[in-house]
């Protein structure tokens, strides 16, 4: 299983944003220059090859990130960039003790989703990752 806070050590070690600015959950006053890990819905059935569980390889773990920056646009925007190109340049990895097989990025660039209600800009990167079951 890859769990989200294993997801967010992920996220904080490309160093886009500093440690304690990569959150999992909801923070009610998220500071600027952070990154946000969600859970994201996915619809259809479960992943479950011909056979069984037991004959079930892998498994996908849907994950939404929230670029939340500042209020110069080009800055965060260059801040979500780097982050999805940090990301689309991996191949594969191990996150906690779980190998990544493959990251499929959902979106073909962050996407702005505009601004706070404090004028912070964000932008939203939405993938899966494919993993090794155990």
């Amino acid at each position: 299983m890859l769990t989200l806070q294993e997801v967010r050590q992920y996220i904080s070690g490309l160093q886009v944003a500093e440690d304690s600015h990569v959150y999992i959950g909801k923070l009610d006053n998220k500071k600027q220059k952070s990154i946000g890990v969600y859970n994201r819905k996915m619809d259809g059935a479960a992943h479950i090859a011909l056979g069984g569980l037991s004959c079930t390889s892998y498994d996908t773990r849907p994950i939404s990130l929230l670029v939340h920056w500042n209020k110069n646009v080009s800055e965060s925007e260059e801040a979500a960039y780097r982050l999805y190109e940090k990301i689309r340049e991996e191949s594969s990895l191990v996150i906690g003790n779980t190998e990544v097989n493959f990251i499929a990025l959902q979106v073909p660039q962050p996407v702005d989703v505009g601004t706070d209600d404090n004028g912070i800009y964000e932008y939203v990167i939405w993938l899966d990752f494919i993993y090794q079951r155990k």
